[in-house]
């Protein structure tokens, strides 16, 4: 949808609404720029403003479609088209959200087309019409106005990644792993963040060879705080790299921790199981209660050497064969640890 159409002349707005789409075309031999704003547009409506206009079929697609790197192509009749990436940092999901403006850029006028809730252009054009030394310079005044709204909504998207960050790493170096869901979505965030910014680099840097004088100091600034922010986002992505690392050994050490935990536990059992197995033999056979052993059990002493020396013995032999084994192998015999 239409958020705002303006005819510019001499550093000023000539209307106080927004103009007509066919009036604005009209106006565009009259002098000046016209200014249209446009907000998620359907395909009907980008193609009346494409036949409106004159606007190149395949700049349109390209308004159309979502790239993942900001852009700049000339098209026929001194048209040019910018493509920004946006962003914006969402407190309640703690994720960043990528929209995108495609910006149709022309002497006598300046078409935008935002996709996406980031970077809203309304500020960018209430301070641009504050400015009439730039807002005479033409329509390229415009394009820095929203080349320098878009990169300044990147600063709160540096916070908010640096807060999670700074809570993900104080996780991690705490000796606590941290998910590593969230380390890999902060990874992409930020991959995503640096595709949109970094490529803006050379973009600006052509916008500002080709602009007047007086818009180059100002393009020059915008371009300044761009290649902070792209520094800044570059060191975020591999200080996630090391923190990925560094909870990938804290998961290693965490493994191994319980690894030898029930190892320990499985080799009690086994101990367990092998004083055990023999007492279970003695004790079932004793257990069968047939006549010569009922007959010959009739006293204590009897007890005593059939009953007790019968569980001792097997004891005794089981313990010295260890002791064998584990003198002929070289390995400390289980049962001296427990």
């Amino acid at each position: 949808m239409i958020i705002d159409c303006a005819h510019y002349q001499d550093g000023r707005r000539l209307d106080e609404g927004p103009v007509p789409l066919e009036e604005a075309a009209a106006r565009r031999g009259l002098g000046g720029f016209v200014w249209l704003g446009l907000f998620e547009p359907g395909e009907e409506e980008l193609a009346q403003v494409r036949d409106t206009f004159g606007l190149h079929e395949l700049a349109v697609e390209d308004a159309l479609n979502t790239h993942m790197r900001p852009k700049l192509e000339s098209y026929d009749q001194d048209v040019q088209l910018v493509i920004l990436r946006t962003a914006r940092y969402n407190d309640d999901a703690e994720e960043v959200e990528f929209g995108e403006i495609s910006v149709f850029l022309a002497p006598a006028f300046v078409i935008t087309v935002r996709q996406g809730v980031a970077s809203e252009l309304r500020g960018a054009r209430q301070r641009l019409e504050q400015r009439p030394e730039l807002l005479a310079a033409g329509s390229a005044s415009a394009l820095w106005a929203i080349l320098d709204q878009v990169v300044d909504d990147y600063a709160p998207v540096v916070a908010g990644l640096e807060r999670d960050i700074d809570q993900v790493e104080a996780t991690v170096f705490s000796g606590a792993a941290a998910p590593t869901e969230r380390i890999y979505s902060l990874r992409r965030e930020a991959t995503g963040f640096y595709r949109a910014v970094h490529p803006l680099l050379g973009v600006t840097g052509s916008v500002e060879r080709v602009v007047d004088k007086k818009l180059r100091h100002y393009l020059r600034d915008v371009r300044d705080h761009l290649l902070l922010v792209d520094e800044e986002v570059a060191a975020q992505r591999d200080l996630l790299g090391t923190i990925l690392e560094a909870n990938i050994a804290v998961l290693s050490v965490e493994h191994t921790r319980i690894s030898v935990e029930q190892n320990s536990t499985i080799e009690q059992l086994t101990i367990l199981a092998t004083v055990f197995l023999p007492l279970t033999f003695v004790t079932g056979f004793f257990g069968q209660n047939f006549s010569w052993l009922v007959g010959h059990i009739a006293g204590g002493a009897a007890f005593i050497v059939y009953g007790i020396g019968g569980l001792v013995l097997p004891l005794t032999l089981l313990f010295l064969w260890l002791r064998l084994r584990m003198s002929r192998t070289g390995t400390p015999a289980a049962l001296d640890d427990h």
